[in-house]
């Protein structure tokens, strides 16, 4: 039991993979009547198609209402247990490409109330690691790094899933930028909650140990560690609540988060020659 602690976990891939493809799902909302479950089945079967597609579940997988709970318990479509039941049913196609979960303020609305976990429910069905919060992932794949023969590519992530209201894009990606300083060396960092895709990069200055001593001093070098802040999207139509509240639109398409080896087809579209590089489709 890690007691709420922050730990990572991690996943060793195909050695013959180039480059790697994680499609984040959040925000389904299922159960709510604006929730666009065609769109959240192309992205699942994107997942399931592409052998080298992968993904993590970011909250607010189902709109779980309740009496007494935030959100119109009578608009709601099924209840809360058949609503997880229902995504429990869609994600097992891809269970063995997912690489954790998170929960999300709907999920909570139950656990404050009931000290009920439903997405811990989700997990154990799925199988795949779980940590409420967040979860910081390490994603290992292909050989050849620094042409060393068999030795793999490695890439940070961390997910969570987001807090708070906000209208513009700029006050929705300055969380992400906040979450991003707390988790340093980290390739991508993605937030959900805010339904409004947002992509920017980063840079981390990490300073070298190695050095040089020389009249009494040391001296070493500081390189610039790249990395992406993402905000995800949301299968919620515009409506109800979203248009009441004067919230913007969502995207219904899923941003792609690309781990690229210098093997991938995609790095002669590189100008630099890092070791490796994360880009993001939108």
């Amino acid at each position: 039991m890690d007691k709420g602690e922050l730990r990572w976990y991690g996943r060793i891939l195909n050695s013959k993979f180039k480059e790697v493809q994680i499609v984040p799902i959040s925000d389904i909302h299922y159960g709510n009547p604006l929730c666009s479950i065609k769109h959240f089945i192309r992205t699942r079967d994107f997942i399931r198609d592409n052998e080298n597609a992968y993904t993590f579940l970011n909250g607010d997988l189902i709109e779980a209402i309740i009496r007494d709970s935030l959100g119109d318990v009578h608009t709601q479509e099924g209840t809360a247990q058949s609503q997880r039941d229902f995504i429990i049913d869609l994600l097992l196609p891809i269970q063995d490409k997912i690489l954790g979960m998170v929960s999300g303020n709907h999920e909570n609305r139950i656990y404050n109330k009931t000290g009920v976990d439903i997405s811990k429910d989700i997990a154990s069905a799925l199988k795949i690691p779980y940590r409420p919060e967040g979860m910081l992932v390490k994603v290992i794949f292909g050989a050849g790094n620094n042409r060393t023969k068999g030795a793999p590519f490695t890439f940070w992530g961390y997910f969570t899933h987001g807090y708070g209201g906000a209208r513009t894009k700029s006050a929705k990606a300055v969380k992400v930028e906040r979450a991003a300083a707390w988790v340093p060396r980290a390739d991508f960092i993605a937030m959900s909650h805010d339904h409004v895709v947002n992509v920017a990069p980063d840079v981390d200055l990490i300073p070298d140990n190695r050095g040089i001593y020389k009249d009494g001093f040391l001296s070493g070098r500081v390189s610039a560690h790249r990395k992406m802040l993402i905000k995800t999207n949301a299968y919620l139509k515009w409506g109800g609540y979203a248009e009441r509240g004067g919230f913007p639109p969502s995207d219904l398409a899923t941003p792609i988060i690309l781990l690229l080896s210098p093997y991938s087809d995609k790095w002669k579209e590189l100008p630099d020659k890092p070791r490796n590089a994360v880009k993001v489709i939108v």
